[in-house]
Protein backbone atom coordinates (compact mmCIF):
# COMPACT_ATOMS: atom_id res chain seq x y z
CA UNK A 1 0.00 0.00 0.00
CA UNK A 2 1.32 3.41 -1.11
CA UNK A 3 1.76 6.83 1.03
CA UNK A 4 -1.12 7.92 -1.02
CA UNK A 5 -3.56 5.76 -0.35
CA UNK A 6 -2.34 5.64 3.54
CA UNK A 7 -3.32 9.40 3.47
CA UNK A 8 -5.79 9.86 0.59
CA UNK A 9 -8.05 6.66 0.47
CA UNK A 10 -8.24 5.98 4.18
CA UNK A 11 -8.19 9.76 5.44
CA UNK A 12 -6.62 7.84 8.32
CA UNK A 13 -6.06 10.93 10.58
CA UNK A 14 -3.90 8.21 13.24
CA UNK A 15 -1.78 7.17 11.30
CA UNK A 16 -0.98 10.80 9.84
CA UNK A 17 -0.69 11.86 13.91
CA UNK A 18 1.77 8.94 14.27
CA UNK A 19 3.93 9.39 11.36
CA UNK A 20 3.86 13.77 12.70
CA UNK A 21 4.69 12.91 16.25
CA UNK A 22 7.56 10.50 14.95
CA UNK A 23 9.46 13.08 12.50
CA UNK A 24 7.90 16.43 14.39
CA UNK A 25 11.27 16.62 16.15
CA UNK A 26 13.67 15.69 13.48
CA UNK A 27 12.23 18.13 11.25
CA UNK A 28 12.04 20.70 13.71
CA UNK A 29 15.72 20.49 14.53
CA UNK A 30 16.91 20.10 10.96
CA UNK A 31 14.75 23.65 10.04
CA UNK A 32 15.82 25.50 13.01
CA UNK A 33 19.29 24.40 12.07
CA UNK A 34 18.87 25.50 8.47
CA UNK A 35 17.34 28.98 9.21
CA UNK A 36 18.87 29.82 12.84
CA UNK A 37 15.51 30.93 13.75
CA UNK A 38 13.42 28.68 15.82
CA UNK A 39 10.14 30.89 15.39
CA UNK A 40 10.32 30.61 12.02
CA UNK A 41 11.21 26.77 12.37
CA UNK A 42 7.84 26.29 13.88
CA UNK A 43 5.91 27.63 11.56
CA UNK A 44 8.11 25.68 8.41
CA UNK A 45 7.78 22.11 10.38
CA UNK A 46 4.25 22.74 10.35
CA UNK A 47 4.16 23.96 6.51
CA UNK A 48 6.15 20.86 5.47
CA UNK A 49 3.68 18.32 7.72
CA UNK A 50 0.65 20.25 5.61
CA UNK A 51 2.38 19.80 2.50
CA UNK A 52 2.65 16.03 3.66
CA UNK A 53 -1.09 15.40 4.39
CA UNK A 54 -2.63 17.43 1.24
CA UNK A 55 0.10 15.84 -0.97
CA UNK A 56 2.12 12.97 0.10
CA UNK A 57 4.87 11.65 -1.74
CA UNK A 58 4.20 8.82 -4.34
CA UNK A 59 6.29 6.16 -2.39
CA UNK A 60 6.95 4.57 1.06
CA UNK A 61 10.33 6.31 2.13
CA UNK A 62 8.88 9.43 4.26
CA UNK A 63 11.59 10.38 5.91
CA UNK A 64 13.70 10.91 2.84
CA UNK A 65 10.54 12.92 1.21
CA UNK A 66 10.66 15.02 5.12
CA UNK A 67 14.22 15.75 4.81
CA UNK A 68 14.00 16.83 0.83
CA UNK A 69 10.59 19.37 1.66
CA UNK A 70 11.90 20.86 5.06
CA UNK A 71 15.21 21.59 3.21
CA UNK A 72 13.59 23.14 0.31
CA UNK A 73 11.12 25.13 2.47
CA UNK A 74 14.53 26.00 5.33
CA UNK A 75 16.48 27.55 1.62
CA UNK A 76 13.30 29.34 0.17
CA UNK A 77 12.65 30.92 3.31
CA UNK A 78 16.53 32.17 3.79
CA UNK A 79 16.37 33.04 0.11
CA UNK A 80 13.25 35.09 0.88
CA UNK A 81 14.11 37.23 4.19
CA UNK A 82 17.46 38.04 2.50
CA UNK A 83 15.71 39.57 0.03
CA UNK A 84 13.38 41.33 2.17
CA UNK A 85 16.60 42.20 3.97
CA UNK A 86 18.32 43.81 1.80
CA UNK A 87 15.16 45.79 0.58
CA UNK A 88 15.22 47.00 4.00
CA UNK A 89 18.58 48.33 4.25
CA UNK A 90 18.22 49.59 0.70
CA UNK A 91 15.18 51.49 2.34
CA UNK A 92 16.66 52.65 5.42
CA UNK A 93 20.44 53.77 3.76
CA UNK A 94 17.71 55.96 1.32
CA UNK A 95 16.03 57.27 3.95
CA UNK A 96 19.16 58.20 6.32
CA UNK A 97 20.60 60.08 3.41
CA UNK A 98 17.41 62.48 3.20
CA UNK A 99 17.52 62.84 7.11
CA UNK A 100 18.82 66.17 8.70
CA UNK A 101 19.89 65.77 11.64
CA UNK A 102 18.83 68.40 13.96
CA UNK A 103 22.02 69.87 14.75
CA UNK A 104 22.37 69.84 10.94
CA UNK A 105 19.01 71.98 10.98
CA UNK A 106 19.98 74.49 13.23
CA UNK A 107 23.01 75.09 11.37
CA UNK A 108 21.47 75.48 8.16
CA UNK A 109 18.93 78.32 9.53
CA UNK A 110 21.98 80.10 11.31
CA UNK A 111 23.45 79.93 7.73
CA UNK A 112 20.21 81.08 5.97
CA UNK A 113 19.55 84.08 8.48
CA UNK A 114 22.97 85.19 8.05
CA UNK A 115 23.04 85.18 4.19
CA UNK A 116 19.56 87.15 3.91
CA UNK A 117 21.04 89.82 7.08
CA UNK A 118 24.35 90.13 4.57
CA UNK A 119 22.49 90.31 1.43
CA UNK A 120 20.43 92.86 3.02
CA UNK A 121 23.36 95.36 3.99
CA UNK A 122 23.91 95.29 0.25
CA UNK A 123 22.47 98.01 -2.18
CA UNK A 124 19.69 97.03 -4.09
CA UNK A 125 21.68 97.09 -7.39
CA UNK A 126 24.20 94.74 -5.39
CA UNK A 127 21.83 92.40 -3.79
CA UNK A 128 19.83 92.11 -7.58
CA UNK A 129 23.25 91.19 -8.96
CA UNK A 130 24.13 88.52 -6.88
CA UNK A 131 20.54 86.95 -6.99
CA UNK A 132 19.81 87.03 -10.61
CA UNK A 133 23.67 85.28 -11.02
CA UNK A 134 22.95 82.60 -8.36
CA UNK A 135 19.65 82.04 -9.95
CA UNK A 136 20.86 81.42 -13.71
CA UNK A 137 20.37 84.29 -15.22
CA UNK A 138 23.09 85.63 -17.89
CA UNK A 139 24.93 88.84 -17.85
CA UNK A 140 22.63 90.22 -20.88
CA UNK A 141 19.45 89.12 -19.24
CA UNK A 142 20.99 90.73 -15.69
CA UNK A 143 22.54 94.01 -17.72
CA UNK A 144 18.37 94.39 -19.39
CA UNK A 145 17.66 93.83 -15.35
CA UNK A 146 19.54 96.34 -13.03
CA UNK A 147 19.51 98.83 -16.29
CA UNK A 148 23.60 98.57 -16.64
CA UNK A 149 26.22 97.96 -19.90
CA UNK A 150 26.47 94.11 -20.28
CA UNK A 151 29.90 94.47 -20.39
CA UNK A 152 29.87 95.89 -16.88
CA UNK A 153 27.81 92.94 -14.92
CA UNK A 154 31.18 90.39 -14.49
CA UNK A 155 32.79 93.79 -12.72
CA UNK A 156 29.76 94.56 -10.87
CA UNK A 157 29.19 90.82 -9.34
CA UNK A 158 32.25 90.38 -8.21
CA UNK A 159 32.02 93.89 -6.25
CA UNK A 160 28.65 92.51 -4.88
CA UNK A 161 30.47 89.46 -3.77
CA UNK A 162 33.19 91.29 -2.40
CA UNK A 163 31.14 93.07 -0.33
CA UNK A 164 28.95 90.03 0.52
CA UNK A 165 31.79 87.94 1.87
CA UNK A 166 32.92 90.94 4.31
CA UNK A 167 29.09 91.51 5.26
CA UNK A 168 28.61 87.98 6.37
CA UNK A 169 32.12 87.35 7.75
CA UNK A 170 31.69 90.71 9.92
CA UNK A 171 28.01 88.98 11.11
CA UNK A 172 29.83 85.91 11.64
CA UNK A 173 32.78 87.17 14.07
CA UNK A 174 29.43 89.73 16.26
CA UNK A 175 27.76 85.96 16.49
CA UNK A 176 24.69 87.42 14.67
Amino acid sequence: MGVISYFKKKKDEQNFRTTYEKYYDTIFKRISYLTGDMHAAEDLTQEVFMKLYNSPPDHNNIAAWLNKVSTNISYNYIRDRKIHEGKNEVIYEKEMDNVVSIEEAAINNCEVDLTKKALNILSTRDRMCLLLKFSGYKYSEIAEVIGVDKNSVGTLISRAQTKFKDNYLKLEKRGE
